[in-house]
């Protein structure tokens, strides 16, 4: 099983500089080799330097065992090796440190530079072993062949235990470095995890704030010129029935109204569910990807505004349902009509439907003033109330408020790039102000 990332470092379990236990093992066998070769040949040594036995196996056995420290110190093991070619001994020596050497991360340079310096020494040794055999009578080989013979001895001592380490060093910073990409893949991928996570909570969020608002937008109204037909009704129940019988009529018809925006608007959240029920089906019972959650929050958000919803041109109604409320409104429109995105007609619609909800829970009675102004590159529309009458405890209708009509307005608004302002007039009175790009519908 292989480690990567920060999970190889705490792989190293090892002694002292070796990764694992194998390696320690290893090398341990390799300078015993060693040792047992290079004090064998310190027979030898001794005997052609005139040095006791003792001293020339001992120095054999400390050259040989150098390799112990090859991992840590490649270039001191190459340079012992070096040292002791004159001596004839340390080929395993050689031969190992040099791949070592090789293998390892240090510049080519220098690794060029220690092969070449071992490979000349091996070829001096070569030639004056050969010429001393020539000079004893020895009849192995013919002195032509000494340089032949010389020089295939270094390059087989040297260039293969080279190659081959170059050959393993490449191959395992190769391998390194695709584990590295494949930590920082993995990196990658768990970020933007994170990220689409964050943007599919973002998603839901912004989707349950725009649900509880068209649903505020299209209760309140109703709900509460339901309640003021309602008080009004009980107030004159008995001294006027036929007005009784009106307020009755007109209260029936907001309770339909309303029922029937809310009937449309939940219809498009169970189609969103019914979408995610079909998503989540497909997937095998696989728990939900988040990228359908974020499909079906933009489902439901096209679908809403896809949804034949209010427009402008039912202003008049609208203002007319408060009239038979008993609301005094003045509806005054400049500049010509004309065809804008659905968007903005329903956000200048509902502008104007919670402003005159908001005057029937605040200011109940009072003279109200509707403006809308069509103008080349915008739309502008404006709702100011008067200061209500004193207040007459048998009409009070007791209208709550939650507090979010104001807020709602200003959402709708600033998200089609418009702008908002609400707040107190001078004279006492209330007034709410918005400007909306003019995004007109093409003709045909």
């Amino acid at each position: 099983m292989t480690t990567t990332g920060d999970d190889r470092t705490t792989a190293m379990t090892g002694p002292w500089w070796w990764e694992r236990w194998r390696g320690a093992a290893l090398d341990a066998g390799l300078a015993v080799l060693s040792a047992a070769e290079c004090g064998a040949e310190g027979v030898a040594f001794a005997r052609d330097a005139g040095l006791p036995v003792p001293v020339g196996v001992g120095f054999g056995v400390l050259a040989g065992a150098s390799l112990l420290i090859r991992r840590r110190w490649p270039i001191a093991v190459v340079l012992i090796s070096i040292a002791i070619t004159p001596a004839q001994m340390g080929v395993l020596l050689t031969v190992v440190g040099l791949y070592t050497l090789a293998a390892s991360e240090l510049p080519r340079r220098i690794i060029a530079a220690l092969a070449g310096m071992s490979m000349a020494g091996t070829l001096v040794v070569a030639l004056v072993r050969a010429n001393q055999d020539m000079a004893e009578g020895s009849p192995s080989i013919g002195s032509e062949f000494i340089p032949f013979f010389a020089v295939t001895a270094a390059v087989g001592v040297t260039a293969p235990p080279v190659l081959l380490g170059l050959y393993v060093g490449a191959r395992r910073r190769l391998v390194e470095g695709m584990r590295e990409r494949a930590d920082s893949l993995e990196r990658e991928l768990q970020l933007l995890a994170e990220r689409a996570e964050e943007r599919a909570e973002w998603a839901r969020n912004e989707e349950r704030t725009r649900i509880a608002r068209e649903m505020h937008d299209v209760v309140a109204h109703r709900v509460s010129l339901m309640v003021v037909h309602a008080a009004a009704l009980q107030a004159v129940a008995r001294k006027d029935p036929e007005k009784a019988v009106r307020n009755a009529a007109l209260v029936g018809d907001m309770g339909r109204q309303a029922l029937t925006e809310l009937r449309e608007m939940l219809g498009v959240l169970r189609t969103v569910d019914g979408t995610k029920a079909k998503v989540k089906t497909e997937t095998s019972a696989e728990p939900l990807p988040l990228a359908a959650v974020g499909f079906a929050a933009a489902a439901a958000a096209s679908r809403a505004v896809d949804e034949d919803g209010p427009s402008l041109a039912e202003l008049d109604e609208l203002v007319g349902q408060s009239r038979a409320a008993g609301m005094a409104v003045d509806l005054s429109v400049e500049g010509e009509p004309r065809d804008y995105a659905a968007d903005v007609e329903q956000t200048a619609y509902r502008v104007v439907q919670e402003a005159l909800t908001n005057v029937h829970k605040h200011a109940a009675g009072a003279k109200t003033y509707v403006r809308l102004a069509h103008r080349h590159a915008e739309i502008a529309m404006q709702v100011e109330n008067e200061p209500p009458p004193e207040a007459d405890a048998s009409a009070d209708a007791r209208l709550p408020s939650g507090g979010n009509g104001l807020v709602g307005m200003k959402e709708r608004v600033t998200g089609l790039g418009g702008v908002f302002v609400s707040g107190p007039t001078d004279g006492g009175g209330f007034r709410v102000s918005a400007v909306l790009p003019a995004q007109v519908v093409a003709a045909g």
